[in-house]
């Protein structure tokens, strides 16, 4: 195990949007399924003191692919909270779920070392003047550095042919930040939520169609590459002669 701050192979994937209810819980967890599928064990760290995504993780069986779980919001008294936050060592992905009502300072402590943001914005009017405030804060007050983390934007919960989706469509079409995935209002994004699982994880009669819309946002994810100090640097000859060689499975 080892901590996150020196971890320079992590790539850590923060859900934020201060409002409530706007999937953010659903999202991470979508995410934490998905690397757990195709990737070592992913840890999924929940900083909101309702503790959704921990009762997420409590439902998976495990018969399902491992994913560690820490609860961030607890203060436990017997470990330091580095202790607390330590991700396995195989662990390549860090899903931060974030609480809503935070401020700036929190905001700024949030995205600090995160190599994505993904931004949930539902189709609603009050949703997006306030995405509208949020992201000039996260510019501007947070002073995120963009050429150090990738933000992206997800329509959350969005319904083909409304006026409430051209609405939402218009107003992000306005930001410099790419809109990485559209996600429809579907029961399927619940009754998977209910079982500790992901849309990946569901009957491919199920989710097939929901789990289309969320390839674009795997994809970009995907496109994300450690830092260049975190290259293994190449090999001697004398390390070639002492490096034992292992069989590929």
């Amino acid at each position: 195990m080892s901590l996150l701050p020196y971890r320079h192979d992590l790539q850590r994937i923060v859900v934020l949007n201060p409002k409530g209810g706007c999937g953010k819980t659903s999202i991470a967890t979508n995410l934490a399924s998905y690397y757990s599928l195709r990737s070592a064990m992913p840890t999924l760290l929940d900083c909101d003191p309702q503790g959704a995504s921990m009762r997420w993780l409590e439902k998976r069986t495990r018969l399902r692919p491992p994913i560690h779980g820490i609860a961030a919001y607890r203060n436990p008294l017997s470990v330091t909270r580095s202790w607390q936050q330590r991700v396995p060592q195989e662990t390549r992905h860090i899903i931060v779920d974030t609480p809503a009502g935070l401020d700036g300072p929190q905001i700024h402590d949030l995205i600090y070392e995160a190599s994505n943001l993904i931004i949930p914005v539902l189709p609603s009017p009050i949703d997006i003047r306030y995405a509208a405030r949020f992201i000039a804060e996260l510019l501007l007050v947070a002073q995120l550095d963009r050429r150090a983390v990738r933000v992206g934007i997800v329509a959350n919960r969005t319904r083909k042919n409304t006026n409430s989706l051209s609405q939402l469509m218009r107003f992000l079409s306005s930001l410099k930040i790419p809109v990485v995935a559209v996600l429809r209002d579907s029961q399927y994004f619940v009754n998977a939520a209910g079982r500790g699982i992901g849309i990946a994880e569901l009957p491919h009669y199920q989710g097939c169609e929901d789990l289309r819309t969320l390839v674009p946002l795997f994809d970009w994810l995907n496109q994300w590459q450690p830092p260049r100090s975190a290259t293994v640097p190449a090999m001697t000859d004398t390390d070639v002669e002492e490096t034992p060689v292992f069989p590929v499975h």
